[in-house]
């Protein structure tokens, strides 16, 4: 095991890391941009070095800034979080170059599933289901109209190297394709730097189901359980929950199944996640793989017992994953997780940045709430507008409704706007109590 690792990211999920390495005997490192520096992981960590100012571009998405950090503090390996540098092949390979452990999956494995076009293709070829799509990017406006005749519409143009839903395009009419098509480009240029954009036919109404999977250098390969994100604005997850209200025990093992065929074919080893559309029919489809720890992760740990991001540093430092001989497939009660953003629902999300006048946290039974600020903590305009994620968890989906109405309702925030109004509407929508979320549920059952 590590000595001492260092944590290339900000807010909770630093946090996070850090006490999880902590129940390991690790000791942590904090780097900071100077907007950050009265944060409670830079005072968590056993270490912290000041790496930039404010702008993420000049503190934590630069490079040498970060390995001069690790290399000053005698850090062993790099834990990147999520977001930031956490699916950036280049840097997993400055991090090796520089004798520093990445904790991770291979640069390779970063690379091959991080162009979707690329991922996809693969996929086709070990066996798991696939939406049916372009054979690598379009490059053209002409050839995308002739897929979409071919295939028929509606379809959906998306961004290679993209993730978030940035770069990525509905199109509904053969008039609006060649207008969406050179926006998606623009958007996937600005974004990721790559233009390249791939089509697939779009499923109608779908959910947006993915499975949390770990992979050791040691042959243990677990599918650990599935989430269902499909409650999202503009592709953007909003609340996650596990299980799925929609599968089966059937469905469930043929997805994790299909999952681990995903793991095998570009031999992954850390904490991974790969995404599905399920039909109405129930039918599913990949839809990407994220290589890294994800924002929803402690919905699946709430329902397994799982501490992915120990198992994440575990399979780093060379030890066998603790939850090898986990039952696969078999969820215990059931969790929801809630984003608790700075932004205002009543005027299309507008982020809320400011100073927190009062924070009082929701607690009892079943109540988790992972968070890095306090009362008087600021807000950043520089950084994501996520603040909290509130986890519940039931016996059963009925019970971690009733627990997410009233953690919902002991959750105080003053001083800025936060999404919390929007999830206790969300939460009393019939369909949702039913579990009848799309991906589509908030334009069609909350409106705008």
């Amino acid at each position: 095991m590590f000595d001492k690792i260092l944590i290339a990211n900000r807010g909770e999920v630093a946090l996070r890391i850090m006490r999880a390495a902590k129940e390991l005997g690790v000791k942590t490192v904090a780097v900071f941009s100077t907007e950050d520096e009265d944060t409670l992981p830079v005072h968590y960590a056993d270490e912290a070095v000041c790496i930039g100012p404010a702008p993420a571009n000049k503190s934590y998405l630069v490079m040498p800034s970060i390995i001069a950090a690790a290399k000053n503090t005698g850090a062993e390996a790099i834990h990147p979080g999520y977001g930031f540098l956490s699916e950036n092949a280049q840097f997993a390979r400055v991090c090796q170059d520089n004798d520093i452990v990445w904790i991770g999956p291979a640069p390779d494995c970063i690379e091959a599933m991080g162009n979707k076009s690329v991922a996809r293709d693969t996929m086709k070829r070990c066996g798991v289901p696939t939406v049916p799509g372009s054979d690598g990017t379009i490059d053209s406006a002409l050839e995308a109209r002739e897929f979409a005749e071919r295939v028929g519409y509606p379809v959906l143009i998306k961004a290679s190297a993209g993730g978030g839903g940035k770069g990525m395009r509905e199109v509904h009419r053969p008039e609006d394709l060649e207008k969406e098509y050179q926006a998606a480009k623009t958007e996937a240029a600005a974004a990721f730097a790559n233009d390249d954009v791939y089509l697939e036919k779009l499923v109608l109404r779908p959910r947006h189901v993915e499975f949390q999977v770990l992979a050791d250098g040691f042959g243990n390969r677990v599918a650990l359980c599935e989430r269902d994100c499909s409650i999202q604005r503009r592709h953007q997850k909003l609340i996650e929950e596990a299980p799925s209200p929609a599968l089966d025990y059937d469905t469930r093992r043929a997805m994790g199944v299909a999952a681990l065929k995903a793991v095998r074919a570009v031999d992954y080893r850390s904490a991974g996640t790969v995404e599905f559309l399920l039909d109405q029919d129930g039918k599913f489809y990949f839809m990407e793989m994220n290589t890294r720890v994800q924002v929803e992760h402690p919905v699946t740990e709430q329902i397994t017992g799982t501490d992915i991001i120990k198992e994440q540093i575990r399979i780093a430092a060379g030890e066998p994953m603790a939850c090898a001989e986990r039952a696969p497939f078999s969820p215990y009660g059931h969790a929801i997780e809630f984003r608790i953003n700075a932004e205002d629902p009543a005027h299309n999300f507008m982020p809320s940045p400011g100073t927190i006048t009062k924070f009082q946290l929701p607690a009892g039974p079943g109540v988790r709430v992972e968070t890095y600020l306090e009362e008087g903590a600021r807000i950043s305009p520089y950084y994501d507008s996520l603040i909290a994620k509130l986890i519940v968890w039931g016996y059963d989906r009925q019970e971690a409704i009733a627990r997410a109405e009233r953690a919902l309702s002991e959750f105080r925030i003053e001083g800025v706007k936060t999404t919390i109004p929007f999830h206790q509407k969300v939460i009393e929508v019939p369909a949702f109590v039913e579990g009848e979320a799309y991906t589509d549920f908030i334009a069609k059952e909350m409106g705008e």
